[in-house]
C-alpha cells in the first residue's frame, strides 16, 4: 500500500512538472483567468488518483493532458485574434488618467479606492494629481506612470521642466493594425503606411510592435520570425 501511494504520487508529480513546464515560465508568475482554471483543475485531478487506490492513474493524468491542450489551444487563439482574447483574458483599464480617477473603470473592475490606495503606495505614490496613468492590468496589478517630475531623479529637484510623452499606444501588434488607436492619436491608415514606408515595410504583418505616443514618438521593432 505504501509503495503503491508513493509510486502514484511520484507519477503525478512528474506530469504535472512536465505540464506546467510546457504550459511556460510566465505561468510561474500571476495568472491569467484561463490559466488559474487550468491550475485550479490540475490540482484537484492530481489529488484523486493519489488518495484514491479505486482510481486509475490514467484517470488522472488524461484530463491533466487534456487540459494542457486546452491551455495551449486559448493561448494559440488568443495571439491570432484580439477579439477573442479580450473576450477570455480581458484588457488593462486605466484607472487615473492625467491625475483624475476614472471612477467608471473602478466600477467596471470592482475596484475601491482603499484597494486603489494601497497599490499606490506599495508602489511610493500617495498623491494621484501627481500621476499621470495608473492602468490595472488584466493580472491585476497596477502600473503607475508618474508625471516625469515626480519620477526618481526628478527634473523638479534640479529646476528642470520636462514633456509628458504621455501612454505609448498599440498601433500594430504582433502584425495586427489597431485602428481605435490610431483614431484615438488622431491618425489614419494613411499616416501609418506613410510611416511604414520610411521604414522600409510595406505589410503591417512585418511589424512586431509599433507604438506611439501622444507626443507623436514612434516605437518601431521589425518581426523577424
Amino acid at each position: 500500500m505504501f509503495f503503491t501511494l508513493a509510486f502514484r504520487t511520484v507519477v503525478m508529480f512528474v506530469v504535472i512538472l512536465v505540464t506546467m513546464r510546457i504550459l511556460g515560465k510566465r505561468q510561474m508568475g500571476q495568472l491569467e483567468l484561463s490559466e488559474l482554471v487550468v491550475a485550479i483543475m490540475i490540482s484537484e485531478l492530481a489529488v484523486s488518483p493519489i488518495t484514491n487506490p479505486d482510481h486509475r492513474l490514467w484517470h488522472g493524468i488524461v484530463p491533466v493532458l487534456v487540459l494542457l491542450v486546452c491551455e495551449l489551444l486559448i493561448a494559440y487563439v488568443c495571439m491570432k485574434n484580439n477579439g477573442i482574447r479580450k473576450f477570455i483574458i480581458g484588457k488593462p483599464s486605466i484607472i487615473i488618467q492625467d491625475g483624475t480617477l476614472n471612477q467608471k473603470e473602478m466600477r467596471k473592475n470592482r475596484l475601491t479606492l482603499t484597494e486603489l490606495a494601497e497599490n499606490l503606495r506599495s508602489q511610493g505614490h500617495t498623491d494621484i494629481s501627481s500621476i499621470k496613468y495608473a492602468i490595472l492590468e488584466v493580472g491585476g496589478s497596477i502600473s503607475v506612470l508618474p508625471y516625469n517630475e515626480y519620477s526618481p531623479a526628478t527634473y523638479g529637484a534640479h529646476g528642470l521642466t520636462a514633456e509628458d510623452k504621455g501612454l505609448p499606444r498599440q498601433v500594430i501588434a504582433d502584425g495586427k493594425i489597431y485602428d481605435e488607436n490610431l483614431k484615438s492619436l488622431g491618425l489614419d491608415r494613411k499616416w501609418l503606411e506613410k510611416r511604414l514606408h520610411e521604414r522600409d515595410t510595406k505589410n503591417p504583418e512585418d511589424v512586431f510592435l509599433f507604438t506611439v505616443d501622444e507626443m507623436g514618438n514612434i516605437y518601431f521593432v521589425k518581426r523577424y520570425i
